[in-house]
């Protein structure tokens, strides 16, 4: 058994702890308006689920899940995060986040910039292009015919390991994309991003990503 220590706790969030909690995890799960507006949400999840601040989510949690708006990522925890392996779901909107430029021409990635702002933490992108009812309802047994497949990019191999791990025990096959500076290929608006596609589909996809959109 594993504590997620789950920021944020909208659409992805809640589902990806519905979906650690079906294999056995705990979650402590935190959003930017207090753990008194979780009530609802924890006790659908059960008693393996409590509400806290950003701040207890991080320093419970063995593992961390990031699922917060690009622009509120400098408000995350860094010192309990650092040494975890933190997976992180962020997307670009720039109609949200305002224009970053470095982004907008390929300079960076999203989870690079996560990774900066967490110093010392294993930043694996995870999750990120995926509609959140499908964790649940896309997810097949391993080997099923037409499986589906979602990428894990980091520049930690223990990242990718547990992110490959979990992505199999919920129903989802993994395409490494290689390390952070790569996980643009997955990003918004790639082919990717957002589509149901097997393993070797997904990596085709990956193949043919622009760099710039």
């Amino acid at each position: 058994m594993t504590t997620f220590g789950i920021i944020g706790a909208g659409n992805i969030g809640s589902q990806v702890a519905r979906a650690v909690i079906a294999q056995g995890h705990e979650v402590v799960i935190a959003n930017s308006r207090g753990p008194e507006t979780l009530a609802e949400l924890v006790a659908e999840l059960g008693p393996k689920a409590r509400a806290a601040t950003a701040q207890e989510a991080a320093e419970a949690a063995e593992v961390a899940v990031v699922t917060v708006p690009l622009h509120a990522v400098d408000r995350l925890p860094v010192e309990p995060l650092a040494g975890k392996i933190v997976l992180d779901t962020n997307n670009y909107y720039f109609e949200r986040d305002g224009r970053i430029p470095a982004l907008d021409a390929g300079e960076t990635t999203t989870s690079e910039i996560v990774q900066r702002h967490l110093v010392g933490a294993k930043v694996v992108k995870a999750f990120n292009h995926i509609q959140a009812a499908a964790i649940t309802e896309h997810a097949q047994p391993a080997g099923a015919a037409g499986r589906r497949a979602l990428v894990a990019a980091s520049d930690f191999p223990e990242a990718t390991a547990l992110v490959t791990e979990l992505y199999d025990a919920i129903g989802f096959d993994t395409v490494n994309a290689g390390p952070l500076a790569d996980s643009w290929r997955i990003e918004r608006d790639r082919p990717g991003y957002g589509i149901r596609l097997t393993a070797d589909e997904l990596r085709a996809a990956l193949a043919e990503a622009p760099r710039t959109v």
